[in-house]
C-alpha cells in the first residue's frame, strides 16, 4: 500500500507515523510536542491518517477527569516500515527452505548470518563498544530499519529495532531472527541477547549487547 500523503520523510504526517512506530501510541498533546506545531494542525494530519487506516484512535478513561484519546499505528501503517525483500530474492529464499528442509534451516541462515556479517562488518570499526552499536544501527538505518542506541551502563548497550527487514520470512521462520541475533553478534564481537521481539507481538526488537570479550579484528 502506498503511503497516501508522498514518500517525503520529513513531512509532519509521515513524522506522526514514524513516531507511533517507535512509540507505541500517543496523546494529542505528545505529537504537538513533537511537531512544534497547534493542535488544530495535529488533528488535521490524524484525520488524513485515520482517514488512509493508518491511524487508529481509542478513548482511555483515567478514572480521574475527562476521558482522553490515545492514537496508534495500524497493522497497514506498520508494512510502510517492512524492510521488504525484493520479490524475487524473497521467492527464491523461500524455495531454499523448502529444498533444504527444515532440519537444515538453521544451518543454512547460520551461513547466511556469516555472510552478511562480513558485508556489514567493513562499516562497524570503532574499537568502542557504543560506538560500534551506534555504527551498526547506521548499517541498519541505511536497510531503512528504525533503530534506537539505549545505553545502559559502562557495560551493556540495548539496540531497538521498531521494523524487521525480513519480516514476510520471519513470521514463517523464526530461525530468521536467531540470524539476525547472530549476525550483530558477530559484527560488534560481543555477546547479544534478543529480549524482545516484533514476531511476538511487542513493539520493537531490542537486542542487548553486553561488553564481556574482546571486539573482533
Amino acid at each position: 500500500m502506498a503511503f497516501a500523503f508522498g514518500t517525503d520523510t520529513e513531512s509532519p504526517s509521515w513524522q506522526i507515523v514514524e513516531y507511533l512506530q517507535r512509540h507505541t501510541s500517543a496523546t494529542i498533546k505528545e505529537l504537538e510536542e513533537m511537531l512544534g506545531v497547534t493542535s488544530t494542525a495535529v488533528r488535521q494530519h490524524l484525520a488524513g491518517l485515520q482517514a488512509a487506516g493508518y491511524v487508529a484512535r481509542r478513548t482511555v478513561n483515567a478514572g480521574v477527569g475527562r476521558p482522553y484519546h490515545i492514537y496508534a499505528a495500524t497493522e497497514d501503517s506498520r508494512k510502510l516500515f517492512d524492510c521488504h525483500c525484493d520479490d524475487l530474492a524473497l521467492t527464491m529464499l523461500e524455495e531454499m527452505f523448502e529444498m533444504v528442509g527444515p532440519d537444515n534451516i538453521s544451518h543454512l541462515l547460520r551461513r547466511v548470518s556469516g555472510r552478511l556479517a562480513d558485508r556489514y562488518g567493513k562499516a562497524v570499526k570503532s574499537p568502542v563498544l557504543l560506538s560500534r552499536v551506534q555504527e551498526m544501527a547506521g548499517v541498519l538505518g541505511h536497510l531503512g530499519v528504525l533503530t534506537d542506541v539505549l545505553p545502559q551502563d559502562s557495560h551493556t548497550i540495548i539496540l531497538k529495532t521498531y521494523n524487521c527487514p525480513y519480516h514476510e520470512l520471519a513470521q514463517e521462520h523464526r530461525q530468521i531472527c536467531d540470524m539476525d541475533q547472530e549476525m550483530m553478534q558477530q559484527v560488534l564481537g560481543h555477546d547479544v541477547a534478543l529480549n524482545a521481539c516484533i514476531m511476538d507481538g511487542d513493539g520493537g526488537c531490542s537486542f542487548t549487547v553486553t561488553k564481556d570479550r574482546t571486539v573482533y579484528s
